[in-house]
């Protein structure tokens, strides 16, 4: 990674995107429009067919409805928020703004206003690119958090240090992270806006994907609310805790029998344990070193008759 290019561009946040010259000035309705000088850190109008699409876009799904809408907007007004591209190969590269480029090319514009920035690695270019997204443009949760995992995986980021370039307490960034760990049906269902984060956060505290999956299609049937499906979580884990509870304390019929027998073989206290996995272990109690001598004679005993 270049460490120029990190001061220069990242080391300052979001405000090093943004441009410092009014974007009002910027609409494409200008009679004069103002070309790529070639220095850094600049706007100017440029030929959309000369952008080509962020690799690294966040964003999966682009509403047709929201862009139509944004397209029609910019009939009328222009684009009045500049998109944020980087030189390469003779054209332009998208950091940002797709759903603009794509509003304008349906509203057949051939430029389009533009922040151009350097960015002197690909490793820069995705941190750049999706720290960007996540704070200016309407991403569903999901976007979000995938956005998050790969500032983890690929820019070696700490969810601490993620959350300081985004602006959002660590906890935030934690939670979207943990979204991830949901079942696909469920993270397609936030994606569609099925449900709501907050379903989805409680959704996280069920104990397995069975479990989870069941409650999300009574989410989605009943149109539950997140209150309702917190209490129902809460409920459920306390069942879950008291059944264990129970389970750990009242030990099954087979297993008091083998202790009782046992108990008759060895003369002494014995108790039987499972554990998860099939495994256990079994407590003999003697209570002297002459009932310590009689219990290694018995079990020396039954070795010799094995």
């Amino acid at each position: 990674m270049a460490a120029q290019g990190k001061k220069s561009v990242l080391g300052r946040g979001l405000g090093a995107l943004i441009p410092r010259t009014p974007v009002q000035e910027m609409s494409v309705k200008r009679e004069h429009s103002i070309p790529d000088s070639g220095e850094n850190g600049i706007l100017a109008n440029i030929d959309i067919a000369k952008i080509r699409p962020n690799p690294f876009q966040p964003r999966i799904d682009f509403d047709k409805d929201a862009l139509e809408e944004l397209a029609r907007s910019i009939v009328e007004k222009g684009v009045i928020q500049p998109i944020t591209v980087r030189r390469a190969d003779g054209g332009y590269e998208m950091i940002s703004g797709e759903r603009r480029l794509r509003a304008a090319q349906a509203a057949r514009l051939k430029q389009i206003p533009s922040y151009i920035v350097t960015v002197e690695s690909d490793e820069d270019m995705l941190e750049m690119a999706l720290i960007e997204n996540i704070q200016r443009e309407h991403l569903n949760p999901i976007e979000v958090a995938t956005g998050y995992q790969r500032l983890m995986q690929d820019c070696h980021l700490t969810t601490e240090e993620i959350a300081k370039r985004v602006g959002k307490e660590r906890s935030t960034v934690t939670n979207f992270i943990r979204l991830l760990k949901l079942p696909p049906k469920i993270q397609e269902g936030l994606r569609k806006d099925q449900i709501q984060m907050g379903h989805a956060r409680a959704l996280i505290n069920l104990p397995n994907e069975k479990t989870q999956l069941r409650l999300f299609e009574k989410i989605v049937d009943g149109e539950l609310s997140v209150r309702k499906v917190e209490d129902l979580v809460k409920a459920f884990m306390k069942r879950s805790f008291k059944h264990a509870k129970q389970s750990q304390q009242t030990p099954s019929s087979s297993i008091t029998n083998v202790e009782e027998k046992l108990r008759q073989y060895l003369g002494t206290k014995v108790s039987v344990r499972p554990k998860e996995g099939g495994r256990g272990e079994i407590i003999v109690e003697y209570y002297s070193l002459e009932d310590l001598d009689r219990l290694i004679d018995l079990f020396a005993a039954g070795e010799k008759n094995y």
